[in-house]
């Protein structure tokens, strides 16, 4: 049995979909906060049982039965340890084969603001014993892609990137590295960096969304605190303004950047171009 947590997010569906390539459903169980989100899930075979990362109990009924878990790291930053660590004992209790986590990569050294309850949380799985695989996931195109089709709009992409070049893969490309771990064997005790084939600049990134849309693109690089500003007055919460503010400073000193395709070689292809993202963001805009 194969449980993956947080499976209506957007990297969960994913993982479910490339696990249906190759498991049969009914050894998919699709751990969720709230189970009436997963109806689809459910119809394609795929078990779904509450999971809530704030209830003991609810995890142990969730993860009973389970040989291995793919720990899908929260998405409420500041909380995130102490949710994660209640997965974890969980999963001891269950005794699972093998717990997967999402990590970030080069948590153990990374500049990123949002690395340190990642750090924490590897150290948690390490302390607890249980057998584990470490996804330390690089950037996905869409947190750049997807805001694409205003950026065209405006007439530019804004950020504090610098020159600094990132390594993004599409969020596919994760969710079947994370599906390639959990169906196969010999991962046990591995940390994978994960990042895409290719790098890019936030210039080439604007210039590549200018050659596509036919319109004038141009990036527009300014301070952490002014980028932090803008993003408050697009309307994002303080959290994440901070998070993607810190995130492209950090870029800009190659905390986004890693040449080492573990990614393809995990998935068994190339990762996915950017070119193909920024054609799928500008389609869908």
């Amino acid at each position: 049995m194969i449980v993956v947590t947080g499976a209506t997010g957007q990297l969960g569906r994913l993982v479910i979909a490339a696990l249906l390539k190759t498991v049969p459903a009914a050894n998919i169980v699709a751990a969720v906060r709230s189970p009436e989100k997963a109806a689809d899930l459910a119809a394609l075979g795929v078990q779904v049982r509450r999971a809530d990362y704030t209830d003991a109990a609810s995890l142990d009924a969730a993860l009973q039965g389970a040989e291995k878990v793919l720990l899908i790291s929260s998405s409420e930053i500041g909380s995130r340890l102490a949710q994660h660590r209640a997965v974890i004992d969980a999963a001891k209790r269950a005794n699972v084969k093998l717990l997967a986590y999402t990590s970030v990569l080069r948590a153990d050294s990374s500049t990123l603001g949002l690395a340190a309850e990642h750090k924490q949380t590897e150290q948690a799985i390490k302390d607890s014993g249980v057998p584990a695989t470490i996804l330390r996931n690089g950037w996905y195109h869409e947190n750049y892609t997807a805001g694409l089709p205003t950026a065209v709009a405006n007439g530019a992409i804004v950020g504090s990137a610098g020159d600094g070049r990132i390594s993004s893969a599409a969020r596919s490309d994760y969710a079947e590295a994370a599906a390639a771990v959990l169906s196969g064997s010999g991962h046990a005790g591995k940390t994978y960096e994960l990042a895409g084939d290719g790098a890019y600049t936030l210039s080439e990134l604007a210039a590549e969304a200018a050659r596509q849309s036919g319109k004038p693109v141009e990036y527009r690089n300014i301070p952490e605190a002014d980028y932090k500003t803008a993003l408050l007055g697009f309307g994002l919460p303080e959290v994440i303004a901070v998070l993607l503010s810190d995130s492209d400073a950090a870029a800009a000193k190659g905390a986004l950047f890693d040449d080492g395709r573990q990614l393809s070689a995990l998935i068994g292809r190339p990762t996915t171009s950017l070119s193909a993202s920024v054609e799928t963001a500008l389609n869908k805009g």
